[in-house]
């Protein structure tokens, strides 16, 4: 059995998914390999006070070993830099302890499967001010890679011109908010770990893991700045 740990602390939601090919998690995004979820979506960074508790709690009550795990799949932004640091320096340290490899989650890719698959989606990452982390996906592809963008009223209005375009993450309100009514879908969410499960289990399938771990950087984007 193949059970991949899903790590994700890219925002201030501190969320851990057990991926299993059994699956059996209920959920409104069709997630087929989510086997177990907990997370405390609250409006502060609990990562380094619940990280480590949510992944002892989610093994332990599905009678899951660490050693029995295949793999661990980390979130790897963008979004937070403190979010990122210990998300990736836990998973680093299991896949060292644990002798296993670990699988890199787009964010974006990830917080694009709880938007309709039939639609263009335009993940954002709130980025402070009028700024965000976007990319365009088109039918499961991407088709804009991520980039730092400031909000103006004619951000992507090629696509919002199209009815079937969905804006959603942590930045859709903050651009609805910029550009008044329109038909478009703006959906306000987090990422989850959730998310990554199927993502986590196509990637370890196809062999698409990262075996040098030491050299694993998160998805930073942007250089840190203190203000």
């Amino acid at each position: 059995m193949t059970y991949i740990l899903c790590i994700e602390t890219t925002s201030t939601n501190c969320s851990v998914a057990l991926a299993s090919e059994v699956g059996g998690f209920e959920n409104d995004f069709n997630i087929a390999y989510c086997q177990d979820l907990l997370e405390d979506n609250s409006d502060s960074y609990s990562h380094g006070e619940l990280l480590h508790v949510y992944i002892d709690r989610i093994l332990e009550r599905n009678s899951i070993s660490p050693k029995d795990l295949s793999a661990i799949a980390i979130s790897k932004g963008p979004g937070s830099y403190t979010g990122l640091r210990i998300g990736v320096a836990s998973a680093k340290g299991l896949c060292y302890a644990l002798n296993i490899p670990l699988i890199s989650i787009d964010t974006s890719t990830a917080i694009a499967l709880q938007a309709p698959q039939d639609k263009v989606t335009i993940p954002m990452i709130d980025a402070r001010r009028m700024e965000v982390y976007s990319t365009v996906i088109d039918n499961g592809k991407t088709v804009d890679e991520t980039k730092a963008v400031i909000l103006e009223k004619d951000t992507y209005e090629t696509y919002l011109n199209n009815k079937n375009t969905v804006i959603i993450g942590s930045g859709a309100l903050k651009f609805q908010e910029l550009l008044g009514d329109l038909d478009n879908v703006f959906i306000n969410t987090l990422p989850t770990a959730l998310t990554m499960c199927d993502l986590a289990m196509a990637a370890y399938k196809k062999s698409d893991i990262i075996t040098d771990i030491a050299y694993f950087e998160p998805f930073y984007l942007k250089e840190f700045k203190s203000s």
